[in-house]
């Protein structure tokens, strides 16, 4: 068998298809039709309901009988807290991010990075009434969020010129920043400094912090980032507090995985695959 062969060329269709059909329940959307799916897939109707029936049977997705409309299964749910419980750094981050809350009374989660997104992977939310929920599981633009921002810092140059030129930067608010050299002038920064803010650049109302995490190699593996109203999280706040905890946190956590301080390597693209496992 030729050596050059490449590995999409081993994928089963049937298979790709079902992923591709439980990966339109992303974000807000949380129930869909088979009309609907069979128009966003561009697959006949009848191929997307003998998909579903073989998902429904596995409970990975579930039919509402009133509304003919279906959802993600429990299976899903499973899934998930499966690879949360099998991640070492989460066993020795949670702990830490619940003290963090207990410090400050705001939401604190720790991601990591996937594809060039963050992904958040971990919560202890405040008791606030008002308060920031972070979205779990859900692959948020790196280049507007704090967590995504305190790991792109530390990208090399070529790797950066690659994220920048693979990923339109979409305005999401005003504040977005969407000029490539400006986004490279600002990362600089974040790197000097050890951490990232992102004032309401994703959400109108939301601010947050982020500080890398790093293991025994000194690589940055993911980052803890807290969250909160911009109204509560204000500049003067965020010097004086905000700031010096989520960098704490992240110390803690980074020592915990064997990191004994100097500087961060750069991040190379096969470590974001590790440090998704």
């Amino acid at each position: 068998m030729a050596k050059n062969v490449k590995k999409k060329n081993y994928t089963i269709r049937s298979v790709s298809n079902a992923f591709d059909l439980l990966e339109q329940f992303h974000g807000d959307v949380s129930e869909m039709g088979l009309t609907d799916l069979s128009q966003n897939l561009q697959l006949t109707k009848n191929n997307v309901f003998r998909l579903l029936a073989t998902l429904q049977s596995r409970h990975y997705v579930e039919h509402d009988s009133h509304t003919e409309k279906y959802r993600l299964g429990f299976k899903t749910v499973e899934l998930g807290q499966t690879v949360i419980r099998q991640r070492g750094r989460l066993n020795n981050s949670r702990e830490i991010i619940e003290e963090l809350v207990k410090e400050c009374n705001e939401t604190v989660c720790v991601s990591v990075m996937k594809d060039f997104c963050s992904v958040n992977l971990d919560v202890v939310e405040c008791d606030h009434p008002l308060r920031v929920i972070p979205r779990i599981g859900v692959r948020l633009p790196a280049y507007c969020t704090a967590a995504g921002k305190s790991q792109i810092a530390y990208f090399a140059d070529d790797i950066l010129k690659k994220y920048l030129s693979e990923n339109q930067l979409q305005p999401h608010t005003e504040n977005t920043i969407i000029i490539p050299e400006q986004l490279k002038r600002h990362l600089r920064e974040v790197a000097s400094q050890g951490y990232a803010i992102e004032n309401e650049e994703l959400d109108i109302g939301v601010v947050s912090v982020a500080a890398p995490i790093r293991d025994y190699m000194s690589r940055i593996i993911g980052a803890v980032t807290l969250l909160g109203p911009s109204q509560r999280l204000s500049t003067k706040l965020m010097e004086s507090t905000f700031i010096p905890l989520v960098m704490k946190g992240a110390g803690e956590i980074s020592a915990k995985l064997g990191y004994c301080g100097g500087q961060a390597e750069e991040i190379h693209p096969v470590l974001l695959g590790r440090a998704q496992g």
